[in-house]
């Protein structure tokens, strides 16, 4: 897994990736965004839906700590072991919005998380251990959870979104 030298380098890490991922739906249009393609699990749609999801949820971890509550990952009503149900309600929630709209929220978000790591100390970010939510067997420090839940798939994410528009130009 990639890391990272400082809280600079993954911010600049996440604006470079997000960037590049948020461009692939530049030319999807909007009747297109519930086509599934061959070769390709997931639509516009959902693929950005799964984004949004995701990175909500590491917002909301570090929110409910801060207030105090007992965090519940990745969500109460979701297991680790069940996590096409969480997709799911995902792609429900968020596919009700056009694609413009998604991109907005996603934006929002992403730019919420960097406000965030801007505020965390180096121990914070870099350290195993130093929140609630981000404690598991593995001790994964927080930014790598950060890392796991935007630069990775906004990277891997695109590539599928690419493969989708291939199909579309094929067609």
């Amino acid at each position: 897994m990639q890391s990272y030298k400082d809280k600079t380098e993954l911010i600049e890490e996440i604006r470079k990736r997000y960037s590049l991922y948020d461009q692939e739906f530049e030319s999807i249009k909007e009747d297109e965004k519930e086509l599934l393609k061959p070769g390709v699990d997931k639509t516009p749609s959902q693929n950005i839906s799964y984004q949004i999801g995701w990175t909500s949820l590491l917002l909301q971890w570090e929110t409910d700590e801060k207030e105090g509550i007992d965090v519940k990952t990745p969500t109460p009503d979701y297991k680790w072991n069940n996590l096409k149900g969480l997709y799911e309600s995902f792609y429900d929630q968020f596919s009700s919005y056009s694609l413009h709209q998604q991109r907005e929220i996603l934006q929002n978000q992403v730019s919420e998380i960097i406000e965030w790591i801007e505020k965390l100390d180096d121990k914070t970010l870099f350290v195993p251990e130093q929140r609630k939510w981000a404690t598991t067997p593995a001790k994964w420090p927080v930014w790598k959870w950060i890392h796991i839940n935007t630069v990775a798939p906004f990277k891997n994410f695109r590539t599928q979104l690419r493969r989708w528009k291939k199909e579309t130009d094929t067609e």
